[in-house]
């Protein structure tokens, strides 16, 4: 698997309604800790991405689902699980941490 790229027009497909848990990653291009973790969130999905999926928002692109999920900086990880968050990581963080913080949500 790989990480996928969400849009206004395949959010609700892709997470609101995936059948396993889905991490997001609300990024923004001028952001340099979004591409510290970017490398992290592919070694994440290519480990575990048969019980978890992960996916990039751009949030300068989709400010209606950032401000939905009320993010309020960049970089945001949201687990999503049956279509409801149910964690929020503000921040980059090395990989364990990032592990770490998941436990147990999927």
């Amino acid at each position: 698997m790989i990480v996928i790229t969400l849009t206004a027009d395949n959010f609700a497909e892709q997470v609101l309604r995936s059948d396993k848990p889905v991490l997001v990653d609300f990024w923004a291009d001028w952001c340099p800790p979004c591409k510290m973790i970017a490398p992290i969130l592919e070694e994440i999905e290519s480990e575990h991405g048969d019980r978890l999926t992960v996916g990039k928002l751009d949030g300068d692109e989709h400010t209606e689902i950032v401000t939905r999920y009320g993010v309020m900086g960049f970089p945001t990880l949201i687990l999503f699980r049956d279509g409801e968050p149910v964690r929020q990581i503000v921040g980059a963080k090395p990989k364990r941490l990032l592990l770490s913080d998941l436990a147990g949500h999927f």
